[in-house]
């Protein structure tokens, strides 16, 4: 019999947005959709601020950001708040970033947490390439839910793809899955512990192990389970805490003893 009913076809956002610096000159910027890219007035370092319109992702969303840097240029990319995935029923939503820095430049990759709610379905890429004497400082931080709240995450589907290439050549891959199975075994089954919360901080670079004393020396903040490790042109740090809060408070320690003190992004600082 046939069903008159309308099919009821959910909005759903799209959107992309990417730079380019030629040295210290900007030479493209493109931005589609629910994708922006904000360069604020800041001295030294150009800023590089993506954000996502929509505000949250769910099902059927697609969102991309690029920076691509030649020239010797540098640059900090960030986001201008923690990216939220929300309840996402038919199917997941997508995040595609992919970073280019070209010979003699350097990236910091430092965007906010993402906050992953009850049946969130996410899945997201990040891949940085590295020309042989570039370098990069890249973040990943996830928050469980908000603790404040009093929120659960029980029902989940977050696979997450990090990858660092040095000349075509890989030299970090971390393929991560968390999903409803895993959780249902308990925190322990997925390695979290009683933690909520989660990040990798990964410095990749000539000479980057050199950093491990100084990354270690940072592992400061209460309520923080870390270890740091340094080998083969990377330094890598892992967190774990209870909540966001301790786990943002090191994050920043860790920036300012990476980044030999500079500043952290603005966004940051609010």
């Amino acid at each position: 019999m046939f069903d008159a009913k309308p099919q009821n076809r959910m909005q759903r956002s799209q959107g992309e947005a990417a730079v380019a610096f030629d040295g210290a000159r900007l030479t493209r910027l493109r931005q589609q959709g629910s994708a922006k890219a904000l360069l604020p007035n800041v001295r030294g370092t150009p800023e590089i601020v993506f954000l996502n319109t929509s505000g949250g992702l769910t099902s059927g969303d697609r969102l991309r950001y690029s920076v691509d840097l030649s020239g010797g240029a540098r640059a900090v990319a960030t986001t201008q708040a923690a990216e939220r995935a929300y309840r996402a029923d038919h199917g997941p939503a997508k995040v595609e970033v992919l970073h280019r820095i070209g010979a003699g430049g350097w990236l910091d990759w430092l965007p906010q947490e993402t906050i992953l709610f009850d049946r969130a379905d996410l899945a997201r890429e990040t891949r940085i390439e590295l020309a042989p004497d570039a370098g990069c400082l890249m973040l990943e931080a996830v928050v469980l839910g908000r603790a404040a709240m009093g929120e659960r995450v029980e029902q989940l589907q977050f696979s997450d793809m990090r990858r660092i290439d040095r000349a075509g050549k890989p030299v970090f891959f971390e393929p991560f899955l968390l999903n409803s199975n895993i959780l249902a075994k308990g925190p322990r089954a997925a390695l979290l512990g009683p933690a909520r919360a989660f990040a990798t901080l990964v410095l990749c670079a000539p000479g980057a192990e050199d950093a491990l004393t100084a990354a270690r020396a940072a592992l400061t903040e209460p309520g923080v389970e870390a270890a740091a490790s340094g080998f083969d042109g990377k330094c890598v740090v892992r967190m774990l805490a209870g909540d966001g809060w301790p786990l943002r408070r090191q994050i920043l320690k860790l920036m300012d003893a990476l980044r030999r003190g500079a500043a952290p992004p603005r966004v940051w600082q609010l």
